[in-house]
């Protein structure tokens, strides 16, 4: 083999080594498994009424041990399909699946048993304005079962909630701090 078919060889794996470095780090980590926004939490921006849009999935195969997951389960118990806001324990498991069911079916969704967009932004409905600005906002979820908790969101687009133990917690679908 010539000297020069060498260096061309090598020269095409080299593309090729950086063209793969280059798309690795292009792409954008799954940072929220199963999320429509992409982002590793709730979020929001601009007017508060349409933030819940395009959240992610949380069931008992995606995102099923998380602070998303617990805040779903303070809108269930909000709305009376979990008993005790202590339900809310930020595991999927299947009480909430269940408690999902029913609720879209309530609500006239399908009941797939899946909070995916659809019932994020149904739920959304339900949110208050309490006071403050676009930017950093104090918001409370009512449930049709007259129970109430509190949200935030951050002048960064990130949703809080307090949880049945008085906790705020950051809602974030790769993490469970809730118990």
């Amino acid at each position: 083999m010539s000297s020069h078919t060498k260096r061309i060889k090598w020269g095409a794996c080299t593309v090729g080594a950086l063209t793969a470095a280059v798309l690795a780090m292009s792409t954008t980590p799954a940072a929220a498994n199963g999320t429509y926004s992409g982002l590793e939490y709730v979020y929001g921006a601009g007017a508060w009424s349409d933030d819940w849009g395009n959240e992610g999935v949380v069931d008992t195969n995606t995102n099923r041990t998380s602070n998303a997951t617990c805040l779903w389960q303070m809108v269930l118990w909000a709305n009376g399909y979990l008993s005790s806001n202590s339900d809310a324990d930020g595991d999927f498991g299947s009480r909430t699946k269940t408690a999902t069911a029913n609720w879209q079916s309530a609500s006239g969704l399908t009941a797939d048993r899946s909070a995916g967009k659809a019932s994020w932004s149904h739920a959304a409905g339900r949110i208050n304005y309490s006071s403050g600005t676009e930017s950093d906002l104090y918001l409370t979820y009512v449930g049709s079962a007259g129970r109430s908790f509190i949200l935030h969101r951050f002048p960064d687009g990130v949703y809080q909630f307090v949880d049945a133990d008085g906790a705020s917690r950051n809602a974030g679908y790769n993490y469970r701090t809730c118990s």
